[in-house]
């Protein structure tokens, strides 16, 4: 039986903000709107993660610092806004692998212990959007092409026979707004 991990990027804040714009939740709310249901919600512990989750209308069930910040020995080798293919290539780096195999680990043992069908949704950031894709599916997420802009995000499967992240398909939401850094 497969289960799914959705991991959404957050929505908008103003430059250098901590919480969310106006904009920001009405987008949450919008895309939020045709998602779910999931038996559990994870979200960085940066505020604009949580809030976005709960604009999108769930309740967060736990945060987590693997959905928070990426290693500066990691962003040595990889720009976070590279979108998916640079995950891919930097792959090859002993930091970058290291942190890939460390996410893909965790996804893991979160995607295990969903029930049979079930799905977790993940609010995290730029970046660490793109690196879970690396993670969990290497080359085969990198064609899924530029960085995701805001509440997009991938949909990974899981086989609970052998364990492993089996596909995916990256989740863009058409009128999302440029960044805002």
């Amino acid at each position: 039986m497969t289960t799914t991990i959705e991991v959404r990027r957050h929505a908008m804040r103003a430059p250098g903000g901590v919480h969310l714009v106006q904009a920001g939740v009405a987008l949450a709310r919008r895309v939020g709107e045709g998602l779910g249901p999931f038996a559990v919600v994870i979200t960085s512990p940066i505020p604009r993660a949580f809030e976005t989750a709960i604009a999108m209308g769930f309740a967060v069930d736990d945060v987590d610092d693997h959905l928070a910040l990426l290693p500066s020995k990691v962003l040595d080798r990889v720009a976070w806004d590279g979108g998916f293919g640079a995950w891919a290539a930097a792959a090859g780096s002993k930091p970058v692998r290291t942190h890939l195999g460390a996410m893909r680990e965790w996804l893991a043992k979160v995607a295990a212990a969903l029930p049979d069908g079930g799905a977790a949704l993940m609010v995290s950031h730029g970046g660490i959007v793109e690196s879970i894709g690396a993670a969990c599916l290497g080359d085969g997420a990198a064609t899924w092409g530029d960085p995701m802009r805001y509440v997009e995000g991938v949909r990974l499967e899981f086989d609970r026979t052998t364990g492993r992240f089996s596909g995916g398909v990256a989740l863009r939401v058409p009128d999302s707004p440029p960044d805002i850094h």
